[in-house]
């Protein structure tokens, strides 16, 4: 089971699973915000801390977060995305440099919401 975990409070990580869920049509992932209970479960379970605000891949009892969580996501969604994948060979703290400058400004480039992500009907069983 493969669960991403994302900051439901903003608003370019409820796009990212929004185009997730468009380009895994074989169902790979499964979502939860970092805010919920399943979330905050998974962060103290693989020792993350509580009040993390990054996107976290939970696949196979393992964490990877930053850039690292999002190249993976990215190599099981449909072509061309798993060729970004190509870039898991950089060392994390050069690929996290970017992902971190991104990071720092998306609550003032994309807003920030009070109101988590609330799935559709179809979407809804893939939200734990």
């Amino acid at each position: 089971m493969s669960i991403i975990l994302f900051d439901g409070e903003c608003n370019l990580c409820n796009r990212s699973v929004n185009f997730t869920i468009a380009r895994d049509p074989k169902e790979r992932f499964q979502f939860a915000t970092l805010q919920s209970e399943t979330g905050q479960q998974i962060l103290s379970d693989v020792g993350l801390p509580a009040d993390l605000t990054t996107v976290v891949l939970y696949d196979g009892g393992q964490a990877y977060v930053r850039s690292s969580a999002a190249l993976r996501v990215c190599r099981r969604l449909r072509f061309p995305w798993p060729l970004l994948s190509i870039f898991l060979i950089v060392p994390p703290f050069l690929r996290d440099i970017v992902y971190r400058f991104v990071s720092k400004r998306r609550y003032s480039w994309f807003g920030k919401s009070d109101v988590c992500r609330v799935p559709t009907a179809d979407d809804k069983k893939r939200f734990v």
